[in-house]
């Protein structure tokens, strides 16, 4: 199957960017994209704090989803505090990873909780930092959650009890086959990436899905050999790159 796209846009709040937020929603709207939208229930990021809170905010998400897009539970509070190993070991801090089973528990009973009350319905976790562990995924299947957005592979697969839809990109890139997620950060995004983002949607924009479509179309097996090899390639490149901006840094 030729290569399709989906669209991620984490940290949404209410006190988001307001402009660079409305940009995105433009880009949404004018190519007909059904993103997954990660949506802090409650947020007490300060880092995330960037406008006054908008009375428009819910409202908008309802519009969005009604329209296809997936919402997705983005944590908790997006407090970063935790420092166990996560199942995506990118961040040595998460919120979720290393967490007491009871609190992550109390948190995504919470947040779902909240997402409901202003009348969304979540379907998909999206980690703060990519970071979750075994007691994530558990508490997850506990709240009906079954999707997950993370993990490096060019295809969906089930693991931990749950269906995982890869997210493998920071930015737009074409790939020959497979299930690829762009993540971008719309309280941070650059003019470079957000013009990056609308080249790519005027080329490609009939090749990005939904959640909906991903589930119901292509056949999700147990996470194979391959696809763990494909992990392991994607964290050393990522690991390494890493080290190699910090001795460039000095």
């Amino acid at each position: 199957m030729s290569a399709q796209y989906l669209l991620r846009l984490d940290d949404l709040c209410p006190t988001m960017d307001r402009v660079r937020w409305r940009r995105f929603v433009e880009l949404i709207e004018r190519y007909g994209v059904k993103p997954i939208l990660a949506v802090v229930p409650d947020n007490r990021d300060p880092g995330l704090m960037c406008d006054a809170p908008d009375p428009n905010f819910w409202e908008g998400m309802r519009r969005l989803e009604m329209a296809g897009a997936a919402i997705g539970l983005h944590g908790f509070q997006h407090l970063c505090n935790a420092e166990g190993r996560s199942l995506m070991a990118l961040h040595r801090r998460t919120e979720f990873a290393g967490a007491p089973m009871d609190r992550q528990r109390a948190w995504i009973r919470a947040g779902l909780a909240m997402l409901r009350e202003h009348g969304l319905d979540p379907r998909i976790w999206v980690a703060p930092r990519h970071g979750f562990d075994r007691a994530t995924l558990a508490a997850l299947r506990e709240e009906g959650m079954e999707l997950v957005s993370d993990g490096f592979a060019d295809q969906p697969f089930r693991d931990g009890g749950m269906i995982w839809i890869p997210q493998q990109l920071w930015g737009p890139a074409v790939r020959k086959s497979g299930v690829w997620t762009i993540c971008l950060h719309p309280n941070s995004a650059s003019e470079r990436e957000m013009e990056q983002l609308e080249q790519f949607l005027q080329r490609h924009s009939s090749r990005f899905t939904s959640v909906e479509r991903v589930v119901a179309e292509w056949t999700i097996g147990p996470r194979s050999a391959g696809m763990r090899l494909f992990h392991a390639r994607l964290m050393s490149r990522i690991w390494l790159a890493r080290m190699r901006k910090r001795l460039a840094a000095g």
